[in-house]
């Protein structure tokens, strides 16, 4: 992809996501994710039922009559992205392939973020981190991520979930609200999950295409794995692989939901042909 046509794609994407940030997830997302603790704002006058032990002294001398300290919340927040970026999330029968709608949600909760002044931090997986940006703040920081999440060339093409979790428990030594958009067809994160979300805000976007829930009778269909690089023809009109490979797949989003909702962690399913808008606010709306 040449410079020019990046830049127009990624300009595409801040146009439709900013707006999106700015009318609709602003708000919920701050009001949704609050901040640490406390920081000293103004002072005023002192009101009956007041904390006297919020009385500044130094300008009730000056006024002669009683002023209180407010503080209000601390909203400065790092938010982490982890998107996996592995073989499986080029997979696509609708309008959009599911790592164009991970990149499209990735940029809404960013520009969310930015509105609220917090920092956005990005890491990039497949069986291993293949990029880690810094959390950071600000609008150009936010287009470099989207840059990333567009035109990024992943060494690996499989996926290793746990690693990515714990890189991100070792890089992030304070609380952190992180999302992780996969579609989840990944083993053995359970106790990980545990961990991180212990210390974390963590949710989980599983994006994903209705095709892949179950495979159509459709006779000898030659299919190539994405993340091994195999192709083989599969005999889609028997029953048996049918119902084999329906139970793969449902196993893995079953182990998915257990992984996070045990964990204490968030968990958003969005099919790429529903609307993304609808799932977070929904969930904004339920945690809020």
């Amino acid at each position: 992809m040449d410079t020019k046509e990046l830049l127009k794609k990624v300009r595409k994407i801040e146009i439709k996501t900013r707006r999106l940030s700015d009318h609709i997830f602003g708000g919920e997302y701050h009001s949704t994710f609050k901040g640490r603790g406390m920081t000293f704002s103004e002072v005023r006058q002192y009101q009956f039922g007041d904390d006297v032990r919020n009385i500044d002294w130094n300008v009730t001398a000056r006024y002669n009559e009683p002023f209180v300290k407010v503080f209000e919340e601390e909203r400065e927040l790092t938010m982490m992205l982890m998107v996996d970026i592995s073989g499986s999330e080029l997979f696509g029968t609708e309008q959009q392939f599911k790592n164009e709608v991970v990149t499209e949600i990735a940029a809404t909760l960013a520009f969310s973020a930015t509105q609220n002044n917090d920092k956005i931090g990005l890491i990039l997986f497949s069986d291993k981190v293949e990029l880690y940006i810094p959390p950071k703040k600000g609008r150009s920081h936010v287009l470099r991520i989207i840059r990333e999440l567009i035109e990024f060339k992943p060494e690996s093409k499989q996926t290793n979930l746990a690693e990515a979790l714990k890189f991100m428990q070792n890089v992030m030594k304070k609380k952190a609200i992180v999302f992780v958009l996969s579609d989840f067809i990944a083993d053995d994160y359970h106790q990980t999950m545990k961990i991180v979300s212990g210390k974390h805000d963590v949710t989980g976007i599983r994006v994903y295409d209705k095709r892949e829930e179950d495979i159509p009778n459709l006779g000898m269909v030659q299919m190539h794995d994405e993340e091994t690089g195999e192709s083989m023809l599969v005999n889609t009109s028997s029953k048996k692989v049918r119902l084999n490979y329906g139970k793969f797949y449902h196993e893995k989003v079953a182990y998915y939901k257990e992984s996070f909702t045990k964990s204490g962690a968030g968990a958003i399913d969005c099919r790429v042909d529903e609307s993304y808008v609808k799932k977070l606010l929904g969930y904004f709306k339920r945690r809020g």
